[in-house]
């Protein structure tokens, strides 16, 4: 399960508040894949690091009962000055994994070699992606958030992210943010539109695609 219970979030930018979420609060639907959309800006990305625990909410709760990833890519919370091999086993320790099966996995899947004797701070911006990636994989989560990255890397590299995505929704469910109408269609079937300060849940994929393109399109009058 998760459960967002009236949460609400702001910011403060250049002396003024912006209200993100505001008493938001809604169920997950189990056992479906969810994709969020809605203009830059809406607060999607924010949404999706309270769902990940993150961020806290300024009001509410965020409840989880199931065990829901970090955002699919995400290297954020990386120690740079740790290594790779470092930030594996911290990582495995959170989520209570045995880190010798999890770094023989990242080690396998990655394909950054020695470099993962070296810290974070010294690799490049794909080179955090292929681990963050590769650490997503060889853990099993029950819900996989995903903030616009199916694959990262080369061609050959991209094709093994997907097969090895595809195998792990075979057994959880997701939550998708993306602006790509036949991404969101090819993954999810509900989906949540978030406009302002108003947020709608939409039963049926196509539905939730025909009003984003509604709210483009206004948007370009």
């Amino acid at each position: 399960m998760l459960l967002f219970d009236r949460v609400s979030k702001s910011y403060r930018l250049k002396g003024v508040r912006k209200a993100i979420l505001s008493d938001f609060s809604f169920r997950f639907p189990e056992g479906r894949n969810v994709g969020i959309m809605g203009r830059n800006g809406a607060g999607k990305s924010t949404m999706m690091r309270l769902m990940a625990g993150i961020e806290p909410p300024d009001q509410g709760r965020v409840l989880r009962t199931s065990r829901v990833s970090w955002p699919l890519g995400f290297s954020g919370g990386f120690n740079g000055s740790m290594t790779g091999i470092e930030n594996i086993r911290f990582v495995s320790r959170i989520y209570g994994q045995d880190s010798n099966r999890v770094i023989e996995s990242v080690v396998e899947f990655a394909e950054l070699g020695a470099s993962l004797r070296l810290p974070i701070k010294t690799y490049s911006s794909g080179m955090k992606a292929r681990l963050a990636f590769g650490l997503s994989m060889a853990i099993d989560f029950d819900m996989y958030l995903i903030d616009e990255v199916t694959a990262v890397g080369d061609e050959d590299f991209k094709k093994k992210s997907k097969a090895v995505f595809k195998s792990k929704l075979e057994r959880s469910q997701i939550v998708m943010i993306s602006h790509s109408a036949s991404t969101i269609r090819q993954y999810c079937d509900c989906g949540l539109l978030l406009e302002g300060h108003r947020i709608r849940f939409f039963d049926d994929i196509d539905d939730l695609l025909a009003a984003y393109k509604e709210i483009n399109t206004a948007g370009t009058d």
